[in-house]
């Protein structure tokens, strides 16, 4: 077995543009979750309609990527009104039901052929980036250290995605510690007094829900950037719940517990995928009790059970307080 192969590739993951994007959308449902304890279980509807109002806007009707951007933040926001107006005076359970049929409601919306004029059907829309690229300040060629290497093109969406990742941490560290903050932490803690000290809480829900649902479609529109196409089922719901994995294993309510549990959960992740694969190929472990085609599964079988042991031995994850999180059950 080659480790430095393996090694390699965790690396590339770990820190590499997707790791970058789970980030930047965990940080969103982390405003949600973590520290106003909205259950948010369609942040991916966020990155979807994200993604596909900066597809839509440049390739179906051909504005610039600008514009397409602007239409995308306006997406997430209209989503967020639709999902909040009638679910946040109720109880939280309601919120989660609602997002999460949401978010899959609008990925069939999207693969339907009835909009497939605007959004591609399942074959989705494709190139729609070149701008981005063409501001691409990094000549051709591959730079890298030690183990870990990077293309131009990879590099450039690299920095621009953790450039925005360390904007929007800096952004959310001055909102969580200003006033507005410490309400929205209180409502988690404890809604029934926030609203007995005259505390509009319906309104710091739904700004709440707005701005972490904005995050979201940043992190959408990042991701299609960096693959240069949107497929409604790339969006799939399981990815909500991968964000909630990083949340999780980095621990919530903390600025950087998003950063560090995406950039753990990929570099396990492809870890187990990359050492499971040489060892079947070497023969340290038989092809007929594990199969090439069965390592995906797999992989996220052990990276589930490393969660269990986590939450077993340490609920808050690596950089939660347990005290507060105890506060927050309450």
């Amino acid at each position: 077995m080659d480790f430095e192969v393996i090694v390699s590739d965790a690396l590339r993951s770990g820190i590499g543009p997707i790791a970058a994007v789970y980030a930047l959308a965990a940080m969103g449902l982390n405003l949600h979750f973590g520290y106003t304890g909205l259950l948010n279980f369609g942040q991916v509807g966020f990155m979807l309609v994200g993604a596909y109002g900066l597809a839509v806007t440049v390739v179906t009707y051909g504005g610039a990527m600008w514009l397409g951007v602007l239409g995308g933040l306006a997406c997430a926001v209209v989503l967020a009104l639709l999902l909040g107006v009638p679910t946040l005076r109720l109880r939280a359970d309601y919120l989660a039901i609602t997002t999460i049929a949401a978010g899959e409601t609008l990925r069939l919306f999207y693969r339907s052929s009835w909009a497939e004029p605007v959004t591609g059907g399942v074959y989705g829309l494709q190139r729609f980036a070149n701008d981005f690229y063409d501001l691409n300040p990094i000549p051709r060629g591959s730079y890298g250290v030690w183990l870990v290497s990077f293309d131009a093109r990879d590099l450039w969406v690299l920095t621009v995605g953790w450039g925005l990742v360390a904007v929007v941490g800096a952004l959310l560290a001055l909102l969580v510690h200003s006033p507005w903050g410490r309400v929205v932490r209180a409502v988690r803690d404890d809604e029934t007094a926030a609203r007995s000290l005259g505390k509009n809480v319906y309104a710091y829900k739904m700004q709440s829900l707005v701005l972490g649902g904005v995050i979201g479609a940043v992190a959408g529109m990042l991701q299609a950037i960096q693959v240069q196409s949107v497929s409604p089922d790339t969006f799939d719901p399981a990815v909500t719940f991968f964000l909630y994995t990083l949340l999780v294993l980095g621990g919530a309510g903390r600025i950087l517990g998003p950063v560090v549990g995406s950039i753990l959960f990929w570099f396990l992740l492809t870890f187990l995928d990359s050492a499971l694969r040489q060892a079947i190929e070497a023969g340290y472990v038989s092809s007929e009790l594990i199969s090439t085609s069965e390592v995906g599964a797999v992989r996220f079988a052990l990276v589930g059970l490393t969660l269990i042991l986590l939450i077993v031995f340490r609920p808050q994850g690596l950089l939660g307080n347990r005290k507060e999180m105890m506060l927050s059950e309450r």
